[in-house]
């Protein structure tokens, strides 16, 4: 793959020059890039010579769609607001929810701690964190290769420890869960 990519280096980011049309062409470019080499299929779709095609299909895609991660990653987060969307920003500030913001941000600390605290809370993290990402034991299961059971199990003692340490941190109290069924558990 290192081989393709070397060679191929500057048609990939000429194409996304020509698609994109953008000053934006080499961080769109070095963004498919990054996506293709992690790409379960990357290697085949070298062997058999689509990778390019593939490639221009991933470089429009992330460029020209609203709801792509390279968008929603990238774009949205320099947005710049026109005069009317000033006051919805305005409101939206008004109704902003900072308890909601330190409880997201006290969850995102406990997460980095797990990945210090040995092996076994290393995994339990990373797959928590790939469950927030893909919500679905049984697909998270076929990207991985770890049993679904195991990915539930991890995914809930993940769960359990982020909510104990809530409470002994104050961020929460005990009863911050009581009446809230297990499904929406899986929302933390």
């Amino acid at each position: 793959m290192n081989d393709f990519l070397t060679e191929k280096y500057e048609e990939i980011v000429k194409m996304a020059e020509k698609i994109t049309q953008s000053r934006d062409y080499e961080e769109v470019a070095h963004y498919v890039i990054a996506e293709f080499m992690s790409h379960p299929k990357a290697t085949e779709l070298i062997e058999r010579g689509e990778a390019m095609k593939f490639m221009s299909g991933m470089i429009w895609r992330s460029y020209k769609s609203s709801s792509s991660p390279y968008h929603k990653l990238y774009r949205q987060s320099g947005r710049v607001y026109a005069t009317d969307d000033v006051a919805v920003f305005e409101r939206e500030l008004d109704e902003y929810d900072y308890e909601q913001d330190r409880l997201i941000d006290a969850i995102q600390g406990i997460i980095e701690d797990m990945h210090g605290e040995g092996v076994h809370w290393w995994y339990c993290a990373v797959l928590f964190q790939m469950y927030q990402e893909t919500p679905n034991f049984s697909e998270l299961s076929r990207k991985t290769l770890i049993p679904r059971t195991s990915i539930a199990h991890a995914v809930k003692e993940a769960e359990q420890y982020i909510k104990q340490r809530l409470i002994e941190n104050g961020i929460i109290d005990s009863d911050y869960w009581h009446g809230i069924d297990d499904s929406d558990d899986d929302e933390l």
